[in-house]
């Protein structure tokens, strides 16, 4: 398998995704525990390498931490950073 970056990075999302994180005053540990809740299975280091870009984002991974987090996938996914 050919593993791709984009701009030096492994997903679009990462940036977002700590922006409103950090608006919501959700630690990583509890988002990590608010995706389990929605059924993703997913550990707080892993969201850790999300935000830093070094982690790939599956697309139901992208959709459940838009719900948890209170915005659109589109936002998650629009490199323009404004919040």
């Amino acid at each position: 398998m050919k593993i791709y970056d984009y701009n030096g990075k492994k997903n679009l999302c990462g940036e977002k995704l700590r922006m409103a994180r950090l608006k919501g005053r959700i630690s990583q540990s509890d988002l990590a525990a608010r995706m389990q809740t929605e059924g993703v299975t997913i550990e707080r280091d892993s969201i850790s390498r999300i935000e830093i870009g070094t982690r790939f984002v599956t697309d139901y991974e992208l959709k459940i931490f838009a719900k948890v987090l209170g915005v659109s996938v589109d936002w998650l996914l629009d490199e323009n950073i404004s919040y």
